[in-house]
């Protein structure tokens, strides 16, 4: 496995592929000053010539930068279908998309669709026929319940709490701790509880 990224989001990654007794034959980042992650040297040559047909999974926590990447990379290395920590829980019936990681005591449950290049974040709990676009950011302990739609590229914040059947744009914010029970519109900033939009990111 090849990761690209060698921030804190590379750190959990490393220890999924790790938990899973696969081996990381490379590592690379943009940022010539890093020079390892957790003993592992990191490079700043990548080239898909360099690891022919190897798999590859974009180690960024940023919904952005991983499109961008995504958009440069894969094009030449083909990403793995999805990546799960062995401790995950994730229904028999549930699409995921490549490029995709599902981390530490995540639950997925049954019917839900999961776009390419997401991140299911430690603890997080995505409830059955919910819709995840991609490139979207499930944040450690969130709880999506029943039929939520989350739209590409949004963040969703650490413990924030979507009742049923809400839809939420794309490319929005949720805060940390927020409870949405309204739908929200693309490009929102949505923070408190009950969650109110306070800033348009477009």
């Amino acid at each position: 496995m090849i990761i690209y990224g060698a921030s804190g989001h590379a750190k959990v990654i490393i220890d999924c592929l790790k938990a899973r007794e696969q081996s990381v034959n490379a590592i690379f980042d943009d940022n010539p000053e890093v020079k390892k992650i957790l003993d592992l040297d990191v490079r700043h040559d990548y080239s898909a010539d360099l690891f022919p047909g190897e798999e590859l999974i974009i180690a960024i926590g940023n919904n952005r930068i991983r499109r961008n990447l995504a958009d440069k990379i894969s094009r030449s290395n083909p990403p793995p279908a999805f990546l799960s920590d062995p401790s995950t829980i994730i229904s028999k019936n549930v699409n995921i998309g490549h490029g995709s990681v599902v981390l530490h005591n995540a639950v997925i449950q049954s019917s839900t669709s999961v776009g390419k290049y997401v991140i299911v974040n430690t603890g997080a709990t995505v409830d059955h026929d919910c819709i995840l676009g991609d490139f979207v950011h499930i944040a450690p302990n969130a709880t999506l319940c029943g039929i939520v739609s989350v739209g590409e590229g949004t963040l969703v914040g650490a413990g924030a709490v979507i009742i049923p059947t809400i839809k939420i744009g794309k490319w929005c914010v949720i805060g940390a701790g927020s409870v949405i029970i309204e739908d929200v519109p693309d490009y929102s900033m949505v923070v408190g509880n009950p969650g109110k939009i306070i800033k348009n990111l477009s």
